[in-house]
């Protein structure tokens, strides 16, 4: 399929650029897409949580009551989970959260979310930007004149870090690098910006397979 190439200022620039029918032209495989998602949310937790179970817990050890008579149950110290400010029963642990996925299983994802894009209407393709310094006006302008209002994504053929950095005030628009981007940042996007040289590295990076 084909797209047309827009300059700075959203109109055609009278070229098209044809996309690679086996990432945009795929089926998208809805648990593939769930399991990279899955994966990156796992990744995302710190897994610090922590409650103090009884043999953590500073608290007296001496037996509370005797053992019989009382006519209640038996007690061994304050430290028990059954009284007030006593140990927790299967409290939280440290613990790591990421789990493995199959590259393949990845890149199947990714290819889903790039496919999904296209079938909604929402890839723009852009010529490549080239700013002298950061610059989040002319960022900005960009976006207006392409008619972007909710959350985009521009995906870099090369490392720019003056578009990167004009992009970082915004908190609507990111800026990533084609071989960086991830099932769950595609899908975050309203509007998925491809520059030219981020198509032809995904062709390229086909021809690699």
């Amino acid at each position: 399929m084909k797209l047309d190439v827009l300059n700075f200022e959203g109109k055609s620039t009278g070229r098209s650029v044809e996309l690679p029918e086996e990432i945009f032209g795929i089926e998208p495989n809805a648990h593939a897409v769930y399991l990279a998602i899955k994966q990156f949310n796992a990744a995302q937790r710190q897994g610090t949580h922590k409650a103090k179970e009884k043999w953590e817990i500073a608290r007296t050890t001496k037996k509370l009551k005797k053992q019989k008579g009382t006519g209640t149950a038996r007690a061994g110290s304050m430290k028990s989970p059954l009284f007030r400010g006593g140990g927790r029963v299967f409290g939280p642990r440290p613990r790591n959260y990421s789990f493995k996925l199959n590259k393949k299983v990845k890149e199947l994802a990714r290819y889903s979310a790039f496919a999904d894009k296209l079938s909604s209407g929402d890839i723009r393709v852009v010529e490549d930007l080239k700013f002298d310094k950061p610059n989040t006006k002319q960022f900005m302008s960009l976006l207006s004149n392409l008619a972007v209002t909710g959350k985009s994504l521009y995906l870099t053929g090369e490392l720019n870090q003056n578009v990167y950095m004009s992009s970082k005030n915004l908190p609507k628009s990111e800026v990533v690098f084609v071989r960086d981007v991830n099932t769950y940042e595609l899908l975050n996007a309203d509007v998925l910006l491809l520059s030219e040289g981020s198509i032809n590295h995904l062709k390229s990076s086909l021809e690699n397979i």
